[in-house]
């Protein structure tokens, strides 16, 4: 997760001062006040942070928002005891903000370093853009646009990007820009760069590989760290290459997984989201195992992907936490 880009400039003032200080009384309470009368909804933010554990470091955080006249909806937190690592996610409105949404950006901003804290701070109605991948199959990429159609997926799709041209009618239907970049051994390199090229003109915030059966080089991979999302069955690596679910059958597995993650550079072991999990039997043939897989793979990556949008997962290391 980046580090704020905000300014961390902000003048100190003493706890009494703070304490005494009567919003209207200071130049950020006028603007905060007159931004509230011109807009009377109140406006929600998400927070979610990391930073090193310690004695009341949640008592930290909160009474800072407190300070500052946020007033909390929720908050979930985790605290690793191997990692010593604090974990939180806040949303929080402005009603009784005691200054400017600018000043209080950039007020936490220097609060955070103080902390030695990670943090990503949004307006919980900015909606973030989705880059979509995928090859032929697209019952992954089907769930994902229904979930975004219908307004559970708080998210802009900007793209579908494919090295096939099966989807484009898809990507049609529902009025989203479709790329076609077809796979040249050759010229691989030049077709990941404008992939990139396509990413940052969209100003993507997420690359969501939806059954995307190609593999994506280490330098693009550390370009996306914690940007992109992957989904696979979760046979691997017991169940490699082609025909994976013929060879579960031949081994006669007794369950049928997937798993989403995050893309890096170890292929398919990236920090894992998601993962599903459904019981088959000496009865479901080759064919239940593939329909089954595609349900479950397609629920998994919406999933996924549907938390990353909504900021419930912070990197932990290997491991992700989800809150």
């Amino acid at each position: 997760m980046p580090n704020s880009s905000m300014d961390s400039g902000i003048k100190s003032i003493s706890k009494d001062e703070v304490t005494s200080l009567n919003p209207a009384d200071t130049a950020d309470g006028v603007v905060a006040e007159k931004e509230r009368s011109q807009n009377p909804a109140n406006k929600s933010y998400l927070l979610k942070l990391t930073c090193p554990d310690d004695l009341g470091v949640m008592a930290k955080i909160t009474g800072h928002l407190y300070q500052h006249g946020a007033f909390i909806i929720n908050a979930r937190h985790f605290a690793d005891p191997e990692q010593q690592r604090f974990n939180m996610r806040i949303e929080f409105d402005d009603r009784q903000f005691s200054l400017s949404q600018q000043a209080f950006e950039q007020e936490f901003a220097g609060f955070a370093a103080a902390m030695n804290m990670t943090y990503q701070l949004r307006c919980a109605l900015s909606r973030p853009k989705i880059i979509i991948m995928v090859s032929r199959e697209d019952h992954c990429l089907n769930l994902l646009l229904n979930k975004w159609q219908s307004g559970v997926l708080k998210a802009d799709i900007c793209a579908i990007i494919s090295n096939h041209q099966n989807t484009r009618k898809l990507a049609e239907f529902y009025g989203i820009d479709f790329h076609y970049l077809p796979i040249d051994k050759n010229y691989k390199a030049q077709q990941e760069a404008k992939l990139w090229q396509l990413f940052c003109e969209y100003d993507g915030d997420l690359l969501v590989l939806a059954r995307y059966m190609q593999i994506l080089s280490d330098d693009l991979c550390t370009k996306l760290q914690g940007r992109a999302i992957n989904i696979h069955h979760s046979f691997l690596p017991g169940f490699k290459g082609a025909k994976p679910y013929q060879q579960a059958y031949d081994r006669g597995v007794k369950i049928i997984g997937a798993t989403a993650h995050y893309v890096t550079e170890d292929l398919d072991e990236g920090p894992i989201i998601v993962q599903e999990v459904k019981a088959v039997d000496h009865a479901t043939t080759v064919k239940d195992m593939i329909e089954i897989g595609h349900d479950i793979e397609a629920t998994a990556l919406a999933r996924a992907v549907r938390w990353h949008v909504e900021d419930r997962i912070l990197l932990n290391g290997q491991r992700t936490v989800i809150l």
